[in-house]
């Protein structure tokens, strides 16, 4: 028997994997159907990066658990947490369940001041706005070397095909390299997957500069 189902609403380290739009609210359903608690990890999705405070509203399904990291401090401090349900959260009783740094007041504190600029600086809806900037000028880039362009909000990826140039086999890492060299810094995944996660405070100058340092890197292997 199981008990729950967990997984990111996007696949981070699987190289920004999306999937078909109603996915997750499907998931929800058969949970529901079977009494399975359906936990979302919203360690890399979470927090506006997507261009939703959390991934999981995309499609509307509201997860019994959510698992929160990273930028819950807006990388100031480690901080971490677990959300759930009433019906969730109540079946653990005072002197259950205990935790080394849970409740760290400097944490907490932090991590209320890093939602506030989020949500006071319009981050979120800038993360939609950028990430929409962001894939229309990978998929006009029209570059032999990538195969796909996904991702919403500000994760994004792009797939590089494998390519013989002069005798050497190109692959996302060398792709990654001669950005480093143009200036842009970007993490390969599974050999052949660019990652692209900026900040969420990026404007579009920013998008533009980077996204032309990715053309100009990808033309120099064609």
């Amino acid at each position: 028997e199981y008990c729950a189902f967990m997984g990111e609403p996007i696949q981070g380290e699987a190289g920004v994997v999306v999937p078909q739009e109603g996915y997750l609210k499907k998931a929800h359903d058969i949970c529901k159907k079977y009494n399975v608690l359906l936990i979302a990890d919203e360690v890399q999705t979470g927090i506006g990066r997507t261009g939703k405070m959390l991934c999981h509203e995309w499609d509307g399904a509201k997860p019994d658990i959510v698992v929160l990291g990273k930028a819950l401090s807006g990388g100031v401090y480690p901080v971490s947490a677990v959300l759930g349900s009433h019906e969730v959260m109540t079946t653990i009783k005072p002197g259950e369940h205990g935790s080394t740094f849970g409740g760290n007041p400097l944490g907490c504190k932090i991590a209320i001041a890093a939602l506030n600029v989020i949500k006071d600086e319009g981050l979120v809806e800038n993360a939609q706005k950028m990430g929409e900037l962001t894939r229309a000028n990978l998929h006009g880039m029209k570059s032999p070397l990538v195969t796909t362009v996904r991702g919403r909000g500000l994760l994004n990826a792009i797939v590089v095909k494998p390519t013989k140039v002069n005798g050497k086999t190109v692959t996302a890492w060398d792709v990654c390299l001669r950005m480093a060299q143009n200036g842009l810094l970007a993490k390969p995944t599974h050999d052949d997957i660019i990652r692209l996660a900026p900040p969420l405070t990026i404007d579009a100058t920013g998008i533009n500069e980077a996204c032309a340092i990715i053309e100009k890197s990808l033309k120099s292997f064609e």
